[in-house]
């Protein structure tokens, strides 16, 4: 089964299916949702189980290329950032013409560890009092002000830090990633596994200590004579280490640069 929360990449996937010869067509479930909500999606279809899943994090690069989501600090466009336009509400814009300083300074130092987050929220505070947040480019704009001189030579794109925190409250991705892991481990069948490919060292962090959390057994201090906490290990992490693109492959697609694979299988006790 494929599931994804964008209409537009599930009836690309559709038309991709519908190329084959009806001989090599997979059967395939193609569900709209968020992997948030994996318990309602495997109901729906009456799986018992998963033998394997991925979840390939991020922003496609359709949504990227299409000017009017909004994603992109390259282009003038609307301030939207939803990945489901048809079931969300919350957009960029509106973050950005409601959030107070502190909210914003926020969202800004924990989704994207934005060295100068009180000072772009000041900055986009006083702005919007002249003119409301309409498109990317005034956020942009905003945020090179904010940002000095000196800095903005080192790091790349000025505004990248604050459209990747934006996104990520749109469309509450490291909730979702928390409730979706936590659905995957508990419908895995014996000796299932889960891999995750995650795009910057948020959403990494979250799969490296979901995956040592289930792979902890007995927590108890040392010297007590039995077990009185009753954790048990039910996965074993089979990445120590993330999996990193080769240089062929950043070659071949650069927005793989920073992608990392972890995988975990889950115990057949």
């Amino acid at each position: 089964m494929g599931i994804d929360q964008d209409e537009t990449a599930l009836q690309a996937a559709q038309t991709r299916l519908q190329t084959l010869p009806p001989a090599q067509r997979p059967k395939l479930h193609l569900l709209r949702g968020n992997f948030s909500e994996l318990d309602g999606l495997l109901c729906s279809i009456d799986i018992p189980g998963i033998d394997a899943i991925l979840f390939d994090l991020g922003v496609s690069s359709p949504q990227i290329d299409v000017i009017s989501r909004g994603f992109s600090f390259k282009e003038t466009a609307p301030l939207d950032m939803r990945m489901d336009p048809g079931k969300q509400t919350l957009t960029a814009q509106e973050i950005l013409n409601t959030y107070n300083a502190t909210d914003l300074t926020r969202i800004l130092r924990d989704f994207a560890d934005e060295k100068w987050a009180s000072r772009i929220a000041s900055f986009i505070v006083k702005a919007r009092d002249e003119r409301p947040f309409e498109t990317s480019d005034q956020l942009v704009e905003v945020v090179k002000a904010a940002i000095p001189a000196s800095a903005r030579r080192a790091g790349g794109h000025p505004a990248k830090r604050t459209f990747q925190a934006l996104r990520i409250e749109v469309n509450d991705e490291l909730g979702s990633l928390r409730r979706g892991l936590d659905a995957a481990i508990r419908w895995l069948n014996p000796n299932g596994v889960v891999a995750v490919i995650s795009y910057h060292s948020l959403e990494d962090r979250i799969v490296k200590e979901t995956f040592a959390a289930h792979a902890q057994g007995c927590t108890c201090p040392p010297g007590l004579p039995v077990c009185v906490c009753g954790n048990v290990p039910i996965l074993d992490v089979v990445t120590r280490k993330p999996v990193l693109p080769t240089e062929q492959e950043i070659e071949g697609n650069p927005r793989a640069r920073s992608a990392k694979l972890r995988v975990a299988r889950k115990r057949e006790n």
